[in-house]
């Protein structure tokens, strides 16, 4: 009896494992079938808009790619209070403080504000040592050294306390204007005064031929303000308000309640305040300023976690505004970083992990027959191999393409070093934004979870050059 009981259990298994492991089977089936899908047409509207912003970008430099750049005067000069935020910044102030003060602009129009903040190097000398240059003398210069709190907000909105002039324009202390970008960002502005009420400049990079690591920020640079900034404003009008190098009217910054104290990013902030307003922050493309990047993976790995954060921070803020009544540069906006940093971002990180379970399951199968390819359209996978493969050469071509065009619209830089460098960039420095956006999140749902301060400023470390 007890025999008989036993075989009518194994018996019962076996009807139960039959009837229960081809349901399982077949829901993961439709379960993985539904992620490669996904994976796949995210990326591809990915590229799609890519292409669009491409395109657009393209079009801009054919119809503003004539060498002749007018000069002439202006119909009047706003006065402009430049305000420089410096914190340990003694290695490189000097030089833009230099660059400053020479700016093809008049100079009973500008007034300059140097802020020693909260340093422990010789920052604020240095700004002494500029100011009692003969060349300097009767010029509006006011260095503060300030011990205040909020970071480079807090500086600017001390700032906005003590400008005298029309617009404020920021420079970053590393940031070296050319001589005639502030020129053209007032220029830009003034073509139509009641609703351009920021303009914003490019930034190159001074130490581009350091190493490796500053060559791939270079061309990330080139990419994103020659094409991306570019392409922006070419289709739709939005511009983005970069940390350096761009003017903004002082009154509206005042009507708005100034600068967001302890913000990691600042300038994207007030870019999404500007454009709640209806107005516009213009494109001044031949306003340039040469910058220092950070020269070390670790320098860099933090600056950029720091300004995932602050955007992250920013768009979540604003993400109300994406299904509310409101402007629609706004909504566009905030769809955009969205799809960027969550569903685009997401389906490259699942498309990873489908390729890897695959890769992890072929080698599993040479020793153990059993195992089965856990991402698969049919038995054989020659489907799913084909679509990731052209899925992956898509990919690769829109980045080349991209860095291409951006380079070849800068005098200088389209060389046949750079398509190596673009190649050899895509498999690793490319990679990084992975890590720190996923790094960036995880850093934002800890700080919430545990209650903790989410603003360190993490100092970028400067090099004499």
């Amino acid at each position: 009896r007890q025999m008989c009981i036993r075989d009518r259990f194994y018996l019962s298994s076996i009807q139960l494992s039959m009837n229960v492991f081809p349901i399982i089977s077949r829901r993961w089936n439709m379960v993985s079938q539904f992620l490669m899908i996904f994976t796949l047409v995210s990326i591809w509207i990915s590229l799609i808009w890519g292409v669009v912003i491409l395109v657009s970008g393209v079009h801009f430099w054919l119809k503003h790619s004539d060498f002749k750049v007018d000069k002439k005067a202006l119909p009047y000069y706003p006065k402009v209070t430049i305000v420089v935020p410096a914190h340990n910044e003694d290695v490189v102030i000097a030089q833009t403080a230099k660059a400053i003060l020479n700016l093809n602009y008049p100079h009973d129009k500008v007034e300059l504000l140097l802020f020693a903040d909260n340093c422990s190097d010789s920052t604020y000398e240095e700004c002494l040592s500029v100011q009692a240059l003969p060349e300097y003398e009767g010029r509006n210069i006011t260095i503060i050294n300030r011990k205040g709190t909020g970071g480079k907000a807090g500086v600017l909105n001390d700032a906005l306390k003590m400008a005298e002039g029309d617009y404020i324009c920021i420079y970053d202390a590393d940031a070296m204007p050319e001589k005639n970008a502030l020129y053209f960002l007032v220029k830009e502005v003034l073509k139509d005064p009641e609703r351009r009420v920021a303009a914003f400049g490019r930034n190159k990079t001074r130490n581009a031929k350091q190493n490796f690591l500053t060559r791939c920020i270079n061309q990330e640079i080139v990419v994103t303000q020659r094409v991306h900034h570019v392409g922006m404003w070419h289709l739709f009008k939005i511009g983005r308000i970069p940390g350096t190098n761009f003017i903004i009217q002082t009154d509206f910054v005042k009507s708005i309640g100034g600068w967001r104290n302890g913000a990691l990013t600042e300038d994207t902030d007030i870019s999404f305040k500007i454009m709640q307003s209806g107005k516009l922050i213009a494109l001044a493309y031949n306003s340039e300023a040469f910058q220092q990047e950070p020269e070390t993976l670790k320098s860099y790995y933090m600056q950029r976690k720091r300004w995932a954060k602050g955007n992250y921070e920013v768009v979540l803020s604003n993400f109300k505004h994406l299904f509310g009544k409101g402007n629609w540069r706004v909504k566009l906006e905030v769809a955009n970083y969205s799809c960027i940093f969550f569903w685009f971002n997401g389906a490259i990180v699942l498309s990873d992990l489908i390729f890897f379970a695959n890769v992890l399951a072929i080698v599993l199968h040479i020793f153990f027959p059993t195992v089965q390819i856990p991402f698969a359209f049919d038995a054989s996978n020659i489907y799913i191999a084909q679509l990731m493969l052209f899925n992956w050469l898509l990919m690769i071509g829109l980045y080349l393409l991209q860095i291409n065009v951006a380079l070849a619209s800068q005098f200088g830089q389209a060389t046949s070093k750079q398509i190596w460098l673009a190649i050899l960039s895509y498999f690793s420095y490319a990679q990084l934004f992975i890590i720190v956006s996923l790094d960036s999140l995880w850093s934002i749902i800890m700080d919430k979870v545990l209650h903790r301060e989410g603003t360190t400023w993490v100092k970028t470390k400067r090099f004499a050059e």
